[in-house]
């Protein structure tokens, strides 16, 4: 048996319009429109071990919802191949439904008027489990998830917090090997999305469920995912340890100078050095190491300012991946 759970070998996937030519005449583009064609996915190939946990990122219209949809069956490829549990989407699409569960956060799979209840029978149901089964599995997941004092309430009337973790739970009915989620924290609060988290990386470890997450919060990606995949343009530009994203991408650093007495003025900086706060306690400046060394800034700063600690320090992930898309734009 495989050790993966995903391996995409040179997918690509590519979209045929028609569009007007503003130099025709209307009979012309009625009758003979000119025809475009984009790529929203070249040529990619990457592989997804069993249990692993993977961040899928890029800036809007960089290909990622195109990729999830070949990977689940909705949308076929031009070229390439993907094999997922053994089974390739295009052909087994029914069979693979049965191995994976999918949650969108901005779309509820949820029957709105009915009790939390009814959702996951009717889940368990269309998995074809036997009835014995799906007692035994929501009993599970009411335990797992906290459900409890929700269960038998409309899902219309479950707070946004309550809603996703239904919907997480629903998508687990099955006991699927790979749950994909797309932006499955958005508009959660702070405690909410660390409840989330927190069940997501549970299921992760007690039931080595592969986890495949598009998310846009950076929070989801630190806490949740050991490699990220970097893609734009249809085109992967980074797969690595998310915890060399900051190592490989980073391009800026800070420096926090604590005042010996006080800072009582703030002087114009040299090239490459910049203020990012100031008082006169503190001093936070960034530096460009494409135009400046920090031992250089370090030597230029101490000629300026009169110190009595300094601390040196890389960006965090949110800027990292914000400068990663702005170079990809």
């Amino acid at each position: 048996m495989s050790s993966n759970s995903i391996t995409v070998s040179n997918l690509t996937k590519k979209f045929s319009f028609s569009q007007k030519n503003p130099s025709s005449g209307w009979l012309k583009n009625l009758f003979s429109p000119e025809t475009k064609e984009i790529i929203a996915v070249d040529d990619i190939s990457f592989s997804v071990k069993n249990g692993e946990r993977i961040a899928f990122i890029g800036p809007n219209g960089a290909g990622k919802s195109t990729t999830i949809k070949m990977l689940t069956g909705i949308l076929f490829p031009t070229s390439g191949k993907i094999d997922i549990l053994g089974f390739d989407p295009t052909k087994d699409r029914k069979k693979l439904a049965y191995q994976i569960g999918t949650v969108f956060g901005q779309r509820s799979q949820l029957l709105p008027n009915l009790p939390l209840t009814d959702s996951l029978e009717f889940f368990g149901v269309m998995y074809d489990m036997p009835e014995k089964e799906i007692k035994k599995r929501i009993a599970e997941l009411i335990k797992l998830f906290d459900l409890g004092s929700f269960i038998n309430q409309p899902v219309r009337k479950l707070s946004l917090g309550q809603r996703m973790r239904a919907e997480v739970a629903s998508s687990l009915i099955h006991k699927p090997k790979i749950i994909l989620l797309d932006e499955p924290t958005i508009g959660l609060d702070v405690v909410a999305k660390k409840s989330l988290r927190d069940l997501l990386l549970k299921i992760n470890n007690e039931e080595n469920t592969t986890i495949f997450l598009t998310s846009h919060d950076v929070g989801d990606i630190e806490s949740l995912c050991e490699r990220t995949i970097v893609i734009n343009h249809g085109i992967i530009i980074k797969d690595l340890p998310t915890q060399n994203l900051a190592k490989t991408f980073i391009y800026e650093k800070y420096i926090d100078l604590i005042a010996l007495n006080n800072f009582n003025n703030f002087p114009k900086l040299p090239e490459g050095i910049n203020y990012s706060s100031k008082d006169k306690n503190k001093i936070t400046v960034i530096i460009d190491i494409n135009k400046i060394t920090v031992q250089k800034s370090l030597k230029k700063l101490l000629d300026l300012f009169e110190v009595e600690d300094i601390d040196v320090y890389n960006a965090d992930l949110e800027t990292v991946i914000r400068h990663i898309y702005e170079k990809a734009l």
